[in-house]
Formats: C-alpha cells, sequence, structure tokens
C-alpha cells in the first residue's frame, strides 16, 4: 500500500475548493447551495488538518522516560544491602594486637630511601611479609589511630632471606623525626635519634645481641618508650636501656631496611601495642 502524504491531500482539497467556489459563483440561485458547500468544504479541510496534527504528532521522536518507581526502590534497597555487606571500619582502640588476617586500613607505609619498584609489603597466611628486592631500601609502617607519648611495642618476626638487614621499632613518630631501635639479623643493634630538619641519624647506642636466633630463625622483639628512657628487648630479655629528651610524642610502628645484600625478606606474626 502507498502511503498518502497528508499535506499533499490538503493542498488538492484547497485546489478543489477554488474551483467549486469560482463555479457557483456566477448564479445568485445557487447561493444557498455554495454556501453548505463551503460549509461542508470548510469542516473537511479543518478534518484534514486535525488528522495531519496527529500524524505529525506521532512521528516525533519520543523522549527517553524516567525509570519506574519500583525501579527506584529496588536500586536504593540493593545500595543500602550493599552498605550494610560493607565491612565496617572499627575502632581498634589505642592498644590492641595486630594478626594481620587481613590489610589492616589504619597502617601507613612509607619509605625514607630506595625505590619503591623494588618493594612490597603485603599480607600473607595472617603475616605481614616486608619483600625487598633493592639494595638501601628502608620501609616503615605505622599505626595510625593514636599518637603515644609513652607506648610498648612487641612483635615476632623471622627472617626468609638475607642476613644483611635490620628489623627496625620505632615511637613518637612525627613531622620532627622519631626514636628508632634496630636490629640486624647478623646480631648486632643500634639505638638512633632521627631528626627530619636536617635529615640526620644520631646513633644514640650501639652494640650486640647475645641472646638472639642468628639466621634464618624467629624472634621477639621489643621497644619500650616511657618519659625520656628507650630500651630495647629481645626474646624476652632487656638488652639496653637509654635516655633521651628530644621527642615527647608521636605514632609508633615497626620497619624493616636492606643493605648491600638482597633479597630481603621479613615475616612478621604479630605486632602488639601496649601500655608500658
Amino acid at each position: 500500500m502507498i502511503g498518502i502524504n497528508p499535506r499533499g491531500l490538503l493542498v488538492a482539497t484547497a485546489t478543489m475548493l477554488a474551483i467549486l467556489l469560482a463555479a457557483c459563483s456566477s448564479g445568485n440561485a445557487q447561493s444557498e447551495n455554495l454556501a453548505a458547500t463551503e460549509r461542508a468544504l470548510s469542516a473537511t479541510q479543518q478534518a484534514l488538518e486535525a488528522q495531519q496534527q496527529r500524524q505529525s504528532d506521532q512521528q516525533q521522536p519520543q523522549r527517553g522516560l524516567g525509570a519506574p518507581a519500583t525501579e527506584e526502590v529496588q536500586e536504593e534497597e540493593q545500595q543500602q544491602e550493599q552498605e550494610q555487606e560493607a565491612p565496617a571500619v572499627t575502632d581498634k582502640g589505642p592498644y590492641y594486637v595486630e594478626e594481620f588476617s587481613e590489610p589492616p586500613m589504619d597502617w601507613t607505609y612509607y619509605l625514607l630511601s630506595g625505590d619503591s619498584r623494588d618493594f612490597q609489603l603485603y599480607t600473607e597466611r595472617d603475616r605481614l611479609v616486608f619483600d625487598i628486592k633493592g639494595e638501601y631500601i628502608w620501609a616503615y609502617y605505622t599505626y595510625d589511630n593514636y599518637t603515644y607519648g609513652d607506648v610498648r611495642v612487641d612483635f615476632r618476626a623471622k627472617n626468609l632471606g638475607n642476613n644483611n638487614n635490620n628489623v627496625s621499632l620505632i615511637c613518637r613518630v612525627s613531622e620532627r623525626g622519631w626514636y628508632e631501635f634496630n636490629v640486624a639479623n647478623n646480631g648486632l643493634y643500634a639505638i638512633y635519634r632521627y631528626t627530619v630538619s636536617d635529615n640526620n641519624f644520631r646513633e644514640l647506642y650501639s652494640g650486640g645481641v647475645a641472646n638472639m636466633r642468628i639466621g634464618k630463625e624467629t624472634n621477639d622483639y621489643t621497644m619500650i618508650c616511657k618519659g625520656n628512657r628507650l630500651t630495647l628487648g629481645m626474646n624476652g630479655v632487656e638488652i639496653r636501656t637509654i635516655e633521651d629528651n628530644l621527642f615527647e610524642e608521636g605514632f609508633a610502628g615497626v620497619g624493616v631496611s636492606s643493605f648491600d645484600g638482597t633479597p630481603v625478606l621479613v615475616e612478621m606474626e604479630y605486632v602488639e601495642i601496649s601500655q608500658p
């Protein structure tokens, strides 16, 4: 079937109307018939125009409709369910034991030295793993929820890589600096005060740890910062206590560093932060 163009039909009707008017104008006797004819043609024209408008409206592109109200309710319910399923970030408090069953959200790592491409920090089998492939990388990991004046940090670590490394405990970490206790897996230790202003590690004391299990072994490390007294412990034994008055408060954390021997691989089983 061939479609009819409403616009063409309207033009043809108007032309026919003009012809009829011309033919009927010659006889006054036919004026009543002419008037009736005009009224009929006028009604026909109005009907055709109305039909054209309806078809034109049907051809207009339809706007996209909004989602039904039921779909909006379903989306809101799904969003609420997802929010309920998301694990809540809970405040562990200032003193607690981190066992690394999953990556902790309230700890932050940073590098003081080295290329980040040669360093990985991750949790695996309920262990925190420092995986260092590059030389002279100094990596730290701090608990950021609280700052401490007096604090004790204990952790258990196993050396799985090169012995030429440092395992560290740090306290009173701030924009000014921190105290750092370094224990190498060859049995040597040093206690430092690091100041940010001059990027300087000042050695406060150094020596050897007689009771350390050297090599690919597991050891328990302890740091106590209380007042102006700084204490290092190893495997339940106090190794050295010194005094310093520069730093009073800051974050606490742990760290691992490499030197000229790689790879360095250290696993921490837990980190406990407690009141001394």
